[in-house]
């Protein structure tokens, strides 16, 4: 299902983990690396050299790719380069589409020295604009990124969009033979205390757990044999990622719409606050009827 990756890459030292990584994911499900550095026209990288101008940036991406893919023969993955010019975030979205990519691989926080356009603000427009997954790792020196996922993490809020998503990611983790946790949260931190105790509060948890319910006859029909349920009230984000540290997942699967038709994240902007703080990996679907697909 994922037979096309792209990887915006910059050769530094983040990059490189990141470049590992999709050699494993490209490894498990038989796919094709799709180097690409994108040169960015918002900085000015253009200079003459003996009465020939030249672009630093264009060259420098020629030789990061090249280095690149001298590891890839090492790894043994099936892979092209390119080097673009444009606006980073734009450039890697319609290249991904252009090019009928599966799959956009993307570190949000990385280490000191990787280049400006690959940290955070442009791998969350990635995910906000992308009609295509985008898989997005928080590239941390003292942890490993665990591959294959073992765990992987469903937030749903039982909108058309969050089940979207779900569908992709419950293929994937059949795929991976994992276990497939789904989670909906009432979010009633906004409620009184004795607001949370009346219908209102009752009925934001049942509908919480309608959603779960739904969820895992979705995941059960693509295949995944081993799922947890999990309803609980409070705050969206808080409680994912207290759910990521309290029960070992691997990476988190979500949509990036929901019910809140005039808000792109879900549940308002639990996704972007979960791909910029989850210390695992996390991948973002857009609902395709969004992006006019």
């Amino acid at each position: 299902m994922h037979e096309r990756i792209l990887l915006p890459y910059d050769g530094s030292e983040g990059a490189g983990e990141m470049l590992h990584h999709a050699s494993e994911v490209a490894h498990w499900f038989d796919a094709t690396i799709q180097l690409l550095y994108v040169a960015d026209t918002t900085r000015d990288s253009v200079t003459v050299v003996e009465g020939d101008t030249i672009d630093m940036l264009e060259q420098k991406g020629e030789t990061v790719v090249s280095d690149a893919a001298q590891t890839l023969n090492t790894l043994g993955v099936t892979y092209d380069t390119d080097v673009v010019q444009g606006n980073p975030a734009a450039t890697i979205v319609e290249y991904a589409k252009r090019y009928d990519q599966d799959l956009i691989m993307m570190p949000t926080h990385a280490r000191e020295g990787l280049s400006r356009y690959l940290i955070g603000s442009v791998s969350e427009k990635v995910v906000r604009l992308s009609s295509i997954p985008v898989l997005t790792i928080r590239v941390q020196s003292d942890e490993p990124i665990i591959f294959p996922y073992e765990n992987i993490l469903v937030p749903t809020d039982g909108s058309t969009a969050a089940m979207h998503a779900a569908k992709h990611v419950f293929s994937a983790a059949a795929s991976l033979d994992a276990t497939v946790h789904v989670i909906s949260v009432a979010d009633t931190a906004g409620f009184s205390p004795h607001v949370r105790s009346t219908t209102s509060g009752r009925d934001t948890k049942q509908a919480a757990s309608d959603a779960v319910e739904t969820a895992i006859s979705e995941a059960e029909t693509r295949g995944v044999i081993d799922t947890v349920r999990h309803v609980t009230q409070g705050t969206p984000v808080r409680e994912i990622l207290d759910y990521i540290e309290s029960n070992n997942i691997h990476a988190v699967g979500m949509g990036t719409t929901g019910r809140r038709g005039t808000d792109r994240i879900l549940l308002g902007s639990v996704a972007e606050k979960v791909v910029r703080s989850a210390p695992v990996p996390v991948m973002t679907v857009a609902d395709s009827t969004e992006h006019g697909d």
